[in-house]
């Protein structure tokens, strides 16, 4: 039985087969009484845990409340799952007319004019409002510190007009990741232009459904979007900027057409140049990268 569907038909025919004679209502009756029922798969396991998983998601908050107690901002950073555009399904449902749902693609197969949206947010843990880039090319690090300088252009400077310094919180992993050598000069670049250090803690491995992004920005995302089908980037944009809370979340979009080529080298020249302190505790998930005088 470990390699068959254990359907209540296919359970009643195993049994038939060792004499024990029950029709699948009665199986079903059975399997509710000691305590079974319908069970999805959980998507909860997210690898093997760190040593110092629990120090550095302590690490993490300690830093956190310093600089928001500092009057300093404190964002959360990922980059939303890719979204085909077009007239493809949505998973959710919304209401509409009886007998009349939205009609999209059977297939989902990637329009080669529109291909996929990259939604890269930036989330201000203590102002709670949200900000989201949308990508029409490459999620690389130079896509991701550009969705932050953006941010702090548009919305950061004016809600922190006597910021010294910026905290930024991301996963270990993917455009943003701790081992990738452009993320951090691409930082470098930015806080030249700031002109104020940046300090980035990363989450431990196999935490990032741990990031505060996920579910206090992308969550709402996805609930207010559901059932309605991506048909262009302009919808994309304006789905989200429509996003709000009960809580008073709002969230601004805006759409990023710049092109960011993937597999640019930083030369051992350049990195070692990086204006880099790596923190006493886990130096290469926390470090602060400042300014060249």
């Amino acid at each position: 039985m470990r390699w068959t569907s254990k359907s209540l038909r296919h359970l009643s025919q195993a049994l038939q087969g060792l004499d024990h004679w029950a029709c699948p209502h009665v199986i079903g009756d059975c399997l509710r009484e000691l305590g079974y029922s319908l069970q999805a798969n959980s998507k909860t396991r997210e690898g093997s845990g760190h040593v110092d998983r629990d120090a550095q998601f302590q690490y993490i908050s300690d830093q956190a409340k310093a600089f928001v107690a500092a009057g300093e901002p404190v964002i959360s950073v990922d980059t939303k799952k890719k979204e085909l555009v077009g007239d493809f399904k949505n998973n959710g449902r919304e209401w509409r007319p009886k007998g009349s749902p939205e009609a999209v693609n059977v297939y989902d197969f990637i329009d080669p004019k529109l291909g996929r949206a990259v939604p890269y947010g930036i989330y201000d843990i203590g102002d709670n409002k949200g900000w989201v880039s949308v990508g029409t090319d490459h999620d690389t690090a130079s896509f991701a510190v550009h969705a932050i300088s953006r941010w702090w252009l548009t919305m950061g400077q004016k809600r922190y007009p006597n910021a010294t310094r910026l905290l930024v919180t991301a996963d270990g992993g993917g455009s943003n990741g701790h081992r990738v050598r452009l993320w951090k000069v691409e930082l470098q670049a930015l806080a030249n232009t700031l002109r104020i250090p940046i300090t980035v803690c990363h989450l431990p491995p196999g935490t990032s459904k741990w990031n505060k992004i996920e579910h206090r920005l992308f969550s709402f995302i996805t609930i207010n979007w559901r059932g309605k089908p991506l048909r262009s980037f302009k919808t994309i944009v304006q789905l989200i900027a429509a996003t709000t809370t009960t809580a008073g979340l709002t969230v601004r979009a805006e759409l990023d057409e710049n092109k960011y080529p993937k597999g640019v080298k930083v030369s051992d020249a350049t990195f070692d140049s990086l204006n880099l302190t790596r923190h006493p505790f886990h130096g290469d998930w926390n470090y602060t990268i400042s300014p060249r005088t």
